[in-house]
């Protein structure tokens, strides 16, 4: 794999991985500290399910190989596709890099502790959005960028669409 998309990847799961690892150091399970009162936390908390807590009521074992499945056939897709788009753009690369590094991230939470830790707790008054961590924030923000720079700046679909004319 080509450098910057393997650094990518590589940072973003030291950030995430020394995140955790001080939220888990400092932190006792639940604990909540403010950061900026009124819109945000910094909560411990750990999630056995996956995004917004979708299957967190089922039997480990099922979870763990279930969870660990989709990562394995989601990185493999991302890589697939780096491949395909390596040479189009810089942002492809980025993109691709942020999504694999946050689905590592995880992956390495799942494998080790049985469970994601999160503790970025974003709220306004009562109404707190689910906690997540910056795993989930590479992979939100990859995602953006690859459907904003595949929509507005991609020209590639133009050039293909012209030579089947």
């Amino acid at each position: 794999m080509p450098v910057r998309f393997g650094a990518v990847i590589a940072l973003v799961i030291f950030c995430d991985q020394v995140s955790k690892f001080w939220i888990v150091s400092n932190f006792a399970l639940y604990e909540t500290r403010p950061v900026l009162p009124g819109f945000f936390n910094l909560t411990y908390l750990t999630n056995t399910g996956a995004a917004f807590g979708i299957l967190a009521g089922q039997p480990a074992v099922w979870r763990q190989v279930f969870f660990v499945g989709v990562a394995l056939v989601a990185l493999c897709v991302i890589i697939t596709m780096f491949w395909r788009l390596r040479h189009e753009s810089y942002f492809y690369e980025l993109s691709l890099g942020l999504i694999a590094g946050g689905a590592l991230g995880n992956l390495v939470d799942r494998i080790r502790l049985g469970s994601v830790v999160d503790f970025l707790d974003v709220y306004v008054g009562r109404h707190h959005w689910p906690a997540f961590n910056v795993a989930d924030s590479a992979i939100t923000v990859g995602v953006t960028i690859f459907i904003v720079y595949s929509f507005f700046f991609d020209n590639n679909k133009e050039r293909m669409e012209n030579t089947r004319s």
